[in-house]
């Protein structure tokens, strides 16, 4: 995550882009016409995962539920289901606290919309999601550091609905170091027995923002296939918060799959646009199979309106980001944090249109879309005795 792009308030909103760099949206690389068709789009489980609803709206508090226009836009978007960040980051004192509100804050949404909203504890929620046209909420979190020292809060937290965690976020914390460490160090001692907590109970484990040896041996340690939810390609573009090849193929040899963000790190430096997408999507698929990629936005599903309030926020948020050393090269405060040709609740279809012009069958759309984090989360989620109860199956 660059940023707080995908909790349920507007402060979590804002953050889906930053700066004012670039007003006008342009095409894709997308060649001849599309195959992919309306019907298709309905019937297929779409996944973002790592995402949510809301947009910016300066108007509104920072703690303010969504918006009726977010809401509708959720509805609208045609996606089955988002991993919901619900815990804080970057080691904060109070993170605990925090992730706990967070949490009540994303149990509010639910509770104010059930004909809109549906809470995902395990595999069959997300069909039961796609089948009342419901959007899905997937607690998870971005970091560990809520869990201090004591593995037993992640219990906890899973009872609480959390279903996804990474270990890391961008810096050093007890689990082990992020990306944006210089030493590398990998998972400490307490971080593989997160790692085995996380496989007791059946949570997906999630190693985006890790450093490459943390990815390496978080994969390697684990005994349930991983995910990278949100990141880009390293070899395309050598910035930290992407991933190389080899992890990207060890991640897939061991069952997992890597989403492709809309973040600026799909490029050097300047705005990101949809070429830059689809360009890091096809090198995944090359480097690891059509059956180990998808999509992890790292945004909310409104559009956002592209305006000096917006623009005035952004940039406070980067320069807090920057002071608390989070911030990660390719950040910028004058780069919107998302594609501008996909800056709509339809984002998921046009891209499926754009990658149907450049030749994708069917199949591979569907499977990038959603189906391939549908698979690894069923296979995670499902327990030994087959309820979906992490606990139930030890």
């Amino acid at each position: 995550m660059v940023g707080r792009g995908t909790k349920l308030t507007r402060r979590r909103a804002i953050a889906v882009a930053a700066g004012m760099s670039v007003w006008g949206c342009r095409r894709s690389a997308a060649a001849g016409n599309s195959t992919y068709t309306d019907t298709q789009y309905a019937r297929a489980t779409i996944i973002d995962a790592l995402g949510g609803p809301g947009g910016f709206d300066p108007a509104l508090p920072d703690d303010a539920p969504l918006s009726p226009a977010f809401v509708a836009d959720a509805l609208a978007s045609g996606i089955t289901a988002v991993n919901l960040t619900v815990g804080e980051v970057g080691n904060a004192p109070d993170c605990f606290e925090k992730t706990i509100a967070e949490i009540a804050a994303a149990e509010h949404e639910l509770n104010s919309h059930p004909d809109v909203f549906v809470k995902i504890l395990r595999a069959s929620d997300l069909a039961h999601a796609k089948t009342t046209k419901r959007l899905g909420l997937i607690f998870g979190f971005e970091d560990s550091s809520m869990l201090g020292s004591n593995l037993k809060r992640l219990e906890q937290f899973y009872d609480l609905g959390v279903r996804i965690c990474q270990p890391t976020y961008n810096r050093r914390n007890l689990m082990g170091d992020g990306c944006l460490e210089p030493n590398d160090g990998g998972l400490s001692r307490l971080g593989h027995e997160l790692v085995a907590e996380m496989n007791r109970l059946h949570m997906v484990l999630d190693l985006s923002h890790g450093g490459p040896r943390t990815v390496a041996e978080a994969i390697a340690a684990s005994k349930a296939p991983a995910i990278i939810s949100h990141t880009g390609c390293r070899a395309l573009v050598d910035l930290p918060r992407n991933t190389r090849d080899d992890e990207l193929k060890a991640l897939a040899n061991r069952g997992g799959v890597a989403g492709i963000y809309f973040m600026p790190f799909l490029r050097k430096s300047g705005q990101p646009h949809a070429e830059d997408l689809i360009r890091h999507l096809e090198h995944a698929v090359n480097a690891c199979g059509e059956d180990h990629v998808g999509i992890g936005t790292d945004g909310g599903i409104s559009r956002i309106e592209l305006n000096k309030a917006y623009s005035d926020q952004m940039r406070k948020f980067y320069e807090d980001r920057s002071k608390r050393g989070l911030a990660a090269p390719g950040e910028a405060p004058d780069v919107f944090n998302l594609i501008p040709e996909y800056n709509s609740p339809s984002r998921f279809r046009t891209l499926a249109g754009d990658l149907s012009r450049r030749g994708w069958p069917s199949a591979r759309i569907d499977k990038i879309l959603g189906a391939n984090f549908a698979r690894v989360f069923g296979s995670v989620w499902s327990s030994v005795g087959g309820g979906g109860d992490g606990k139930g199956g030890h």
